[in-house]
């Protein structure tokens, strides 16, 4: 028999069972702010203390059990640190953070930074609780400033449904058992996905280093960190097959020349191996562009990411993408293709050869770049011009293939995430009754 329902009288939560009711958040929760972390109170590992960061919460998934951060409880109470309970939601409170919309349940007393802050739940389940903010979208409660803030306030007047207490444990219970089994599934699909990936890197590896042609004689390279090589193949610079090597700049005036339309500006956020992103593209106006003429793109340029965490990601510009231009963070390589087939080059940057000369070949205190003297240095395997055509049609062809499985994979877990965030919905808003 199905059971009665109610209409709970608020938008996202739509019917409840009858029986249950609907409460303000601050009715069951208090929230506790975080403190101030000094730069220099960071860094231990040990302590009586955990101390919480954003990047802690966004990477402990359900339960946080610890932190990249402790303190003793002297410092607590010198620094005013409040301590959050065990069994409280933690989350970001402000900036990109707070958008994300992660949160744990921390299994332990802890402290958090002056970006987060925690739900003391009372009253009401804690296992309950955090399935139950999964449904809440924290973005709700935006102070609408420059920078995005959860307004207190606004977070204590959201409404809540609100089941009895054995009902809660029942939820909790049957949430931990179905999410366990799902996440177990999400785990194994994610490892088969990294494991295409590294099959995928090898693939590409082998055929720039030892060729597609089976069995052959071959030679060391002379060069320690590229080994042995086919015999007919040479090593030579890549300023030896290139027309230019040059990065990008970034226009007079920075952001705020950027449009909504005109010249796509690419950065490094565009470039990924063997793909540009172009969902989100930023735009120059013609005007700004022509004074950038030095690094607009070609067709078949080489893209390669030379700064931050993106160093070493590698594409080509494609025919289609018409009239584009680059900043400092990107360098342009552009092949004399009677030479470097673009692709071939393309290949080399993003196989564990390319990513060796990345590590080797950095520049600054921090090695924080690859400048354009470096890469012209960067030694490459140099393969007949037949055999690179060889070699790329190859490789297009094998990583089409592997590229198909792990877009099946990736789908795959985008399906089972959306229906565990459909099945967390119905079970704690009483529409699927457990």
């Amino acid at each position: 028999m199905a059971r009665k329902m109610q209409d709970s009288g608020i938008e996202w939560i739509g019917e409840i069972p009858e029986g249950w009711e609907i409460h303000r958040i601050k009715t069951h929760f208090s929230i506790i702010s975080g403190s101030g972390f000094k730069p220099e109170l960071q860094g231990q590992s040990t302590g009586d203390f955990p101390v919480c960061k954003a990047s802690d919460i966004s990477s402990s998934g359900h339960y946080l059990h610890t932190s990249a951060n402790y303190i003793s409880s002297d410092i607590v109470k010198s620094q005013h640190f409040s301590i959050i309970p065990k069994g409280s939601i933690l989350f970001a409170k402000i900036g990109e953070a707070m958008r994300k919309n992660n949160r744990s349940l921390c299994s332990l007393d802890c402290c958090v930074d002056n970006n987060c802050q925690g739900l003391v739940p009372k009253n009401i389940s804690s296992e309950f609780s955090y399935y139950l903010f999964t449904c809440i979208d924290m973005t709700w409660f935006d102070n609408a400033g420059t920078i995005p803030c959860i307004n207190n306030q606004k977070l204590y007047d959201c409404r809540i449904p609100f089941p009895s207490y054995d009902e809660q444990l029942l939820i909790a219970n049957h949430l931990n058992i179905q999410c366990d089994k799902i996440n177990e599934m999400l785990f194994h699909i994610r490892a088969s996905i990294e494991e295409y990936k590294k099959l995928k890197q090898a693939v590409i590896t082998q055929a720039v280093t030892k060729g597609i042609r089976g069995e052959r004689e071959i030679k060391d390279s002379g060069v320690e960190w590229i080994g042995e090589i086919p015999a007919e193949w040479s090593i030579t610079k890549i300023k030896s097959g290139v027309t230019k090597i040059g990065s990008g700049k970034t226009p007079s005036g920075g952001a705020e020349t950027y449009t909504d339309s005109g010249v796509i500006f690419l950065r490094s956020q565009n470039v990924y191996d063997c793909t540009l992103n172009l969902e989100s593209p930023t735009y120059i106006s013609p005007e700004v562009d022509a004074t950038m003429k030095s690094t607009r793109v070609l067709p078949d340029d080489v893209l390669l990411n030379i700064t931050g965490g993106s160093i070493g990601r590698c594409s080509i510009v494609p025919k289609t993408l018409g009239l584009a231009n680059v900043n400092q963070h990107v360098c342009i390589i552009r092949t004399n293709p009677l030479i470097f087939l673009p692709k071939y080059m393309q290949y080399f940057w993003v196989s564990t050869l390319g990513h060796l000369a990345i590590d080797l070949y950095q520049t600054g205190g921090n090695r924080e770049g690859m400048s354009a003297d470096a890469i012209r240095n960067t030694p490459i395997p140099y393969a007949p011009l037949k055999e690179q055509k060889e070699i790329v049609a190859y490789l297009d062809a094998k990583c089409a293939e592997i590229d198909g499985l792990i877009a099946k994979k990736e789908q795959l877990v985008k399906e089972l995430e959306s229906y565990k965030k459909s099945l967390i919905y119905e079970v704690v808003t009483g529409k699927r009754e457990v």
